[in-house]
């Protein structure tokens, strides 16, 4: 790949905060990426996919930016067990479209599947079945990675673990993801027996959740303005694929957006005001009082359940031009829930309620590192951008988090500070070790990394 490959480009994550402008490369074969590597003048270098991290996980100032969208090809699949090789280029939304009808679906789906296989091991994906199936990485038997000295490493959990380790939810810093071998899941049907509830209040939620582990999928919709007796009140949804001979239907969003996707859809940016606490606190109330009380039981296509929000194209300009941040965080159990009451006080007290907010207690399984996922329980709150006061929030919500033990999640990330990151990871010492054995000059950076001490250029 010559020097007139590399081309300017602006890039940006989902929430549209940062963006950066970068040299990108469009390899479409595997000799494409090794020889951009060759090429990069001495420049750090970082993966971009779909574009889907939310923050600056995947964004890189002063460097070279390989997009990897073309690599998408399918290598190999074997209908017996399910495991299928892949570039890293695929995206879960392929695989949904080219397995499903054949009797599988990908192991661990994300909200939206509009990320590529090469996302979804670096930030280690999780779903709502972790408490039953772990997360992304532990459906993955080989990965093959471009590492620093040129040379293409096949890493896994039995072969050259530590790398493997490292390089699931490492963030794209361990080197370039060149394809993986991932295991399907068998199904039946593209449908899913779903169960909603009207939960009132936090407590309800916890003895929801506490009696929904028969369900492959839970998550719930969280009333995060409402205060009293009220607090924590929300949509609990549990869900399985459904059994063979099940027949059911896309909703009409789901038709629409199928057949005529610029009808539904954010074709330009939502203007400021749109979205602020009263217009946050009516919707909430709408959302919440359309579900009858107790429970109801449905059988609902795959992509309303996992993915309501693809539906809607370009949702994330609802948040106008300035962009949004999500802060996603898990706690370790607690009876009492103290840290889950004190962020949602503490949101109420600042007047910035989030949007979208969704809760999710996590399984046993975790992957040391710098990945996410970890037991107890796990909320997404989307903020639009408001000025110094959405940081000084953010910054209160972070000492609850710490106080509490817990994390936040690194692809959904774009301001926590340095000092507090290396405290919400323990790990993170072994995580670097591995890291500066296979790329000891830090060929492999991102803004997040330079942000959080995690590769050179750190700021």
């Amino acid at each position: 790949m010559s020097q007139n490959r590399w081309a300017q480009q602006t890039l940006w994550g989902w929430g549209r905060y940062p963006r950066v402008e970068s040299l990108v490369a469009r390899p479409e074969r595997r000799k494409e990426v090794l020889d951009a590597l060759a090429d990069r003048q001495g420049d750090p270098v970082l993966a971009f996919g779909l574009g889907r991290c939310y923050g600056d996980a995947a964004l890189l100032r002063e460097g070279r930016v390989v997009l990897t969208r073309r690599l998408d090809r399918m290598l190999a699949f074997d209908p017996e067990t399910g495991w299928l090789r892949c570039e890293a280029g695929v995206s879960l939304e392929e695989i949904l479209h080219t397995f499903v009808p054949r009797g599988f679906f990908p192991p661990v789906v994300p909200g939206t599947q509009f990320v590529t296989v090469g996302g979804a091991i670096a930030c280690d994906i999780h779903g709502k079945n972790h408490h039953v199936d772990g997360s992304f990485a532990d459906h993955i038997r080989r990965v093959e990675l471009l590492v620093a000295d040129g040379r293409v490493v096949t890493c896994g959990p039995d072969e050259e673990p530590e790398l493997f380790w490292a390089t699931v939810g490492g963030m794209g810093l361990t080197g370039l993801i060149l394809s993986c071998e991932l295991q399907l899941a068998r199904i039946d049907n593209p449908y899913i027996e779903m169960e909603s509830i009207r939960v009132e209040n936090l407590e309800q939620f916890f003895e929801v959740s506490a009696e929904s582990g028969h369900f492959t999928h839970t998550v719930s919709w969280l009333d995060c303005v409402t205060t009293g007796k009220a607090t924590g009140r929300g949509i609990f949804m549990r869900g399985r694929h459904a059994p063979a001979g099940t027949t059911g239907g896309l909703s009409l969003l789901s038709r629409l957006g199928r057949a005529a996707p610029a009808l539904i859809n954010f074709p330009v940016d939502g203007p400021d005001w749109m979205l602020n606490q009263a217009t946050i606190k009516a919707f909430n109330e709408v959302y919440f009082r359309k579900h009858p009380k107790g429970q109801v039981n449905s059988i609902v296509h795959y992509e309303p359940f996992f993915f309501p929000l693809d539906a809607v194209r370009n949702w994330n300009r609802m948040y106008g031009n300035r962009g949004f941040l999500q802060y996603q965080f898990v706690v370790p159990p607690d009876p009492s829930h103290k840290a889950i009451r004190l962020v949602l006080e503490e949101i109420t007290r600042s007047g910035l309620g989030s949007f979208l907010a969704v809760i999710k207690e996590f399984g046993e399984r975790q992957h040391g590192g710098i990945s996410f996922p970890a037991p107890g329980p796990m909320i997404a709150l989307d903020f639009g951008i408001a000025g110094q006061p959405l940081f000084d929030l953010l910054d209160r919500l972070d000492r609850i988090v710490l106080d509490a033990g817990g994390r936040i999640y690194l692809g959904k990330d774009s301001r926590v500070p340095r000092h507090v990151f290396e405290q919400m990871f323990p790990e993170l010492p072994k995580w670097k070790a591995v890291r500066d054995a296979w790329d000891p000059g830090h060929v492999f950076q991102s803004e997040l990394g330079r942000r959080l001490g995690l590769s050179g250029g750190q700021r």
